[in-house]
């Protein structure tokens, strides 16, 4: 599993009959930065089906390689990205390091 941010969406109009219905975001992995005390982006980007709603901006959880298609919503499907959790906090070293903001 990886940390990544949302940081934008993907329409295919044309694709497969199984991934019909699926929502696609753009995610970008992160890590921890040198200091360990934030977080910052591995440079790369994946597109990935969301299974829990997420939206642009948000840090959430995702699962690559066949682990991607156990989720009741990918079984069966051609995935290899998934999103599986919006994260609330990450604590390293008794700090914390990310904190979602709640929207107002």
């Amino acid at each position: 599993m990886f940390v990544a941010k949302v940081t934008g969406s993907l329409v295919a109009t044309q694709k497969t009959a199984s991934m019909v219905g699926h929502k696609l975001l753009v995610v970008e992995p992160y890590r921890l930065d040198e200091s360990r005390r934030g977080l910052k982006s591995a440079g790369r980007t994946f597109v990935a089906v969301d299974t829990v709603g997420a939206g642009e901006g948000e840090l959430v959880l995702i699962t690559q390689g066949s682990s991607a298609r156990l989720t009741p919503e990918t079984k069966n499907l051609p995935v290899d990205t998934v999103i599986i959790g919006i994260v609330d906090s990450i604590h390293v070293d008794q700090q914390c390091v990310y904190a979602k903001q709640e929207k107002e």
